[in-house]
């Protein structure tokens, strides 16, 4: 809908990289040689069935090659419920994207019938297909044999935990790679974390903002497990859009899944540029909405405001200031933010939200040449001169600096950075945005005594 169509229809081809999907029932490994594969801890593993629902991308590279390996959730026919139906569709477009296929069995459980279910589907898709056997912990374990009754060619033993027989897949995998073209240099992607509390809307924003359903969406809350990225293009800007599980209290995340999975969405706002922080637009921001505005604001990331499910509270896309007050109230803090009304299923303020994002995502990175920014300081200086301390002393500015974008940092010379109150902080910081339009982001103003040597203003 709002990505450009050539751009959504080959993302990571765009990119010259060939694609490895891994496919399989649930709890046979996959997230393990994902994380093995692309070496960092990407997916969470947990022996649990059933943990990793929506499609995980990330780069791999072997023997000077680079590619893009997916991970997914469990394959199953019939599906038992509606998540694992949109869980076995997300396996079924990574699929569809693939160059090469890493079928993953579980060579401690043996050839179930939902291996034969799952290789049946994959002879249909014509691409290349590896079988991996997972979990040949030595060189003498005869379990993998069994599954050259698939029919599906040469069976590999490994073990993703262990790291055994890692070379061999991935020099397989090499060699069924199609052709790279060679790499071009593209604009750095702007990373967008999507977060908030769970069941605000979060998944299906993503999925509006995207035109597909790129991450699964249902009623209950927790369905988001992993921080799942995706690039795309807008009006020629690469973005790497990151849907996020939803972050309860501390208190309440009690699982170790859902610890994994708070972690990677605060990891998530670590890494961005812009934060989208979605709120409820059916009730006012509750503290958990404030902790993470906070946590966002001392990260130094952009921020903008998706007021999402407008079409709960009003009969158009149009926002009104009187449902606002209390959310611009209870999100005073983060002023600077832009606030946008959306609603994912009605497909209400996702151009607006995304052109704030990149509004926002400019002022983040925004550098003010030497020149205009004493002058502006000077300027706010004259139109309200600093208050004196009960002695009487007033803090004077000799010269401003900006050393930092992401975020903008401006760095204040002065007689004594103990004067400056955070009274005339919040000033001068309101007249730098004002000069400067850092709509968006937050500023970092740092107070330092004069130095001794050098130009003054």
């Amino acid at each position: 809908m709002y990505v450009e169509a050539a751009a959504r229809a080959a993302i990571f081809h765009a990119m010259s990289k060939p694609v490895v999907a891994i496919v399989g029932r649930s709890n046979v490994g996959k997230s393990a040689l994902f994380n093995r594969l692309v070496g960092q801890r990407k997916a969470i593993v947990e022996d649990i069935p059933g943990i990793t629902r929506d499609r995980l991308y990330a780069t791999a590279s072997w023997r000077s090659r680079e590619f893009t390996v997916i991970d997914t959730g469990g394959m199953a026919w019939p599906a038992e419920a509606p998540v694992q139906e949109q869980v076995r569709r997300q396996a079924e477009r990574a699929v569809e994207e693939a160059d090469v296929i890493l079928l993953v069995v579980d060579a401690r459980s043996g050839l179930l019938p939902d291996d034969r279910d799952v290789a049946e589907y994959l002879r249909a898709s014509r691409r290349p297909v590896l079988i991996v056997a997972n979990k040949v912990d030595h060189p003498q374990h005869t379990g993998a044999y069994e599954f050259y009754e698939l029919g599906l060619g040469d069976v590999i033993p490994i073990s993703a935990l262990h790291g055994l027989g890692i070379n061999d897949l991935l020099d397989q995998v090499v060699a069924l790679l199609p052709e790279g073209e060679p790499d071009v240099v593209a604009e750095p992607a702007v990373q967008v974390a999507v977060v908030g509390r769970p069941n605000v809307g979060k998944s299906s924003l993503v999925n509006a903002i995207l035109g597909e359903e790129r991450v699964i969406v249902d009623p209950a809350p927790g369905t988001t497990r992993d921080a799942i990225d995706t690039p795309f293009v807008r009006g020629g800007q690469p973005f790497n859009l990151i849907d996020t599980a939803g972050l309860r209290r501390k208190a309440r995340i009690d699982a170790p899944v859902e610890r994994y999975s708070a972690a990677r969405s605060l990891g998530a706002v670590e890494r961005a540029d812009v934060v989208v922080l979605v709120l409820d637009a059916s009730g006012p921001p509750v503290e958990q909405d404030q902790e993470i505005a906070r946590y966002t604001l001392e990260q130094g990331r952009a921020l903008v405001l998706a007021v999402n499910k407008w079409d709960l509270v009003s009969s158009t896309p149009k926002p009104h200031d009187q449902a606002l007050g209390a959310i611009r109230g209870a999100m005073r803090f983060v002023g600077y933010a832009a606030l946008v009304c959306t609603s994912a299923t009605q497909g209400w303020g996702i151009a607006v939200l995304m052109d704030r994002v990149v509004d926002a995502a400019s002022a983040h990175s925004r550098r003010i040449p030497t020149g205009p920014l004493n002058r502006a300081i000077e300027s706010a200086e004259q139109a309200h001169h600093p208050p004196a301390d009960k002695a009487g002393r007033q803090v004077k500015i000799y010269y401003a600096t900006q050393p930092q974008v992401k975020p903008p940092t401006i760095v204040l010379f002065v007689n004594d950075p103990g004067l400056i109150t955070e009274d005339y902080r919040r000033y001068l910081e309101g007249r730098l945005r004002e000069a400067f339009d850092f709509r968006g982001t937050p500023i970092r103003l740092v107070c330092r005594p004069r130095e001794r040597t050098g130009a003054h203003r």
